[in-house]
């Protein structure tokens, strides 16, 4: 398929060059112009390159909440040629090292809000340098920066747009000698390695899989088909983390790559920024509203008023990340009589987005046709193609199809067979090509939107003393979410209580990957060594513990 662009930066010429006074970003009253987002972006790469030395391929990693500067910054990470990696801001201490390390990472950038959580990284990897984005740095030395500093290095002029898109003209000026022209950009290709975002794997350490500009910009072809959306009428709103690629690719990327504009929403957190949410939603008149089933549920049960109902402009929202559940989609549908809820379908290593669901074609219980050129087919465990109706594993072919892990030749073999992507989900086709998800990955837990593989628990639960054999598997809570649950067999003669290993596992694994509950068995199940967690997934079924 032919792309208007080679990589990010043409983006940002393009649509400076077409509307210079247009509002790309928009956050709270804050608005920036594609001229003044042009000017950002080449503010912060000189600095990168200039003051730190980044060069084409180095890798510089994101540990950022939703913002401006977070776009901006990747922006500017590419427009040097170097890859952006991009971290869940969920995630703990040695989560976050093991990353740096895998990626070789260099240089980060990060929210103020997780020093806790960054304040020992520079000892533990090999980034040098720390930017931090939204305050002044919580440690002093020289290798922690402040990002004010990238803008004016000599006098340390504060980097922020004003509200309602006037930009200090102090900002934008040449006393730094940088001008808009003096720092060319890395002829980037769409072949190259745009970002590097990390997924677990089945041996439980999470593996980069690696997005071309060609991988990411497909995406945003197909969802501009899939919204007829012409250039500049596709404004959206990025509230979920902008280091999730579903996030990063459909909510921030096409919003841009199409000239339309994005909107930013920083975090949510409890009702007041729920109804702060939709209340954006209702007055910026976005035709597509994208979220994860979570939200949709939330907003079925949400007594809203009749106005919201009536007035919204949202012709369809578009559900990713996670099945959604049945009871969920028929609860929507009954609330929400104008606008259509679109499943869709995705998985990181396919840039993410798969297919998904149209307004004018919407297919209950299918998460709808593939996009674009992209190939689909069902095999079985040989790679032969099975018939119509007839289940196997999802396999995808197309420009979405990532470059291949970083630094894992052979788990890339593994997973790229001829072109084929294994997804390890199960399904089948219809005759009209409808894609229908019967099961997925065995081990995988998806908690809100979020991968969580068992794996990676069971090797921290391995390395306590008292532990002699451990399985953690997902079961559904009472609010019908995937949670993950460990059962233990303790070594003998020992002793444990619930509270004790859940204290041992808070240090070692973000919030959203700890189990809910600990169950102790004398003996797990096994057959020739290896433990059935099938048989513990049907023992939870017939006692359905309240979770």
């Amino acid at each position: 398929m032919e792309y208007p662009f080679n990589n990010l930066y043409d983006i940002v010429v393009a649509n400076t060059d077409k509307a210079p006074n247009k509002t790309i970003i928009t956050e709270e009253e804050l608005k920036l112009s594609n001229k003044e987002f042009k000017e950002r972006i080449d503010k912060v790469a000189e600095y990168l390159k200039n003051q730190i030395g980044v060069r084409p391929d180095d890798k510089v990693a994101i540990f950022m909440s939703n913002s401006w500067q977070y776009i901006v910054n990747a922006f500017a990470i590419s427009k040097i040629g170097a890859v952006g990696v991009l971290i869940n801001n969920f995630l703990k201490e040695d989560e976050i090292a093991y990353i740096l390390n895998d990626s070789q990472a260099k240089l980060l950038f990060a929210s103020t809000k997780y020093a806790k959580e960054t304040q020992n990284l520079m000892k533990k990897t090999d980034v040098g340098q720390i930017i931090w984005v939204d305050g002044t740095p919580p440690f002093e030395n020289e290798k922690n920066i402040a990002y004010d500093t990238i803008c004016h290095p000599r006098n340390n002029t504060d980097c922020h747009p004003r509200a309602g898109g006037d930009l200090d003209s102090r900002l934008c000026g040449n006393d730094t000698g940088s001008g808009n022209d003096t720092l060319m950009p890395f002829p980037s290709k769409l072949e190259d390695t745009a970002f590097i975002f990390y997924t677990s794997g089945t041996t439980g350490k999470p593996k980069g899989a690696m997005l071309s500009f060609r991988n990411i910009f497909s995406n945003c072809e197909g969802g501009i088909k899939l919204m007829k959306a012409k250039d500049g009428q596709l404004k959206l709103i990025c509230y979920l983390p902008m280091f999730h690629a579903f996030t990063f690719t459909a909510t921030v990327m096409v919003p841009i790559y199409t000239n339309s504009g994005v909107i930013v929403v920083r975090s949510l957190n409890g009702i007041k920024d729920f109804k702060k949410l939709l209340k954006t939603l209702l007055f910026s008149r976005c035709r597509y509203f994208t979220g994860v089933p979570d939200v949709y549920s939330a907003m079925a049960k949400a007594k809203l008023p009749w106005y919201f109902h009536w007035f919204h402009n949202v012709k369809g929202f578009i559900s990713g990340a996670a099945p959604i559940s049945d009871e969920v989609q028929n609860r929507f549908n009954k609330s929400f009589r104008k606008g259509e809820l679109l499943q869709g379908y995705g998985i990181t290593e396919c840039s993410p987005i798969v297919s998904c669901n149209s307004v004018a074609e919407n297919r209950f219980g299918s998460v709808g046709k593939p996009f674009l050129d992209y190939q689909v087919k069902i095999v079985d465990d040989n790679m032969n193609s099975l018939a119509v109706g007839e289940s196997g594993e999802i396999c995808i072919k197309g420009d979405s199809v990532m470059k291949g892990y970083y630094n894992r030749p052979r788990e890339t073999a593994e997973a790229i067979v001829d072109g084929w992507f294994k997804t390890g989900d199960i399904g089948y086709l219809d005759e009209d090509g409808y894609i229908f998800i019967i099961d997925r990955k065995k081990d995988l837990i998806i908690h809100k939107g979020m991968n969580i593989y068992p794996r990676e628990i069971e090797e921290i639960l391995y390395t306590h003393d008292k532990v002699g054999a451990c399985a953690v598997i997902g079961i559904k809570d009472k609010e019908d979410n995937e949670v993950p649950v460990a059962y233990i067999e303790l070594k003998e003669n020992e002793i444990a209580t619930e509270a004790e290993i859940k204290d041992f596992l808070k240090t070692q694994l973000a919030t959203f990957k700890q189990p809910r509950k600990i169950f102790f068995v004398e003996k797990l199940p096994r057959n020739a060594g290896k433990i059935l967690k099938r048989e513990l997934r049907d023992q939870i079924l017939n006692e359905r513990p309240t979770i």
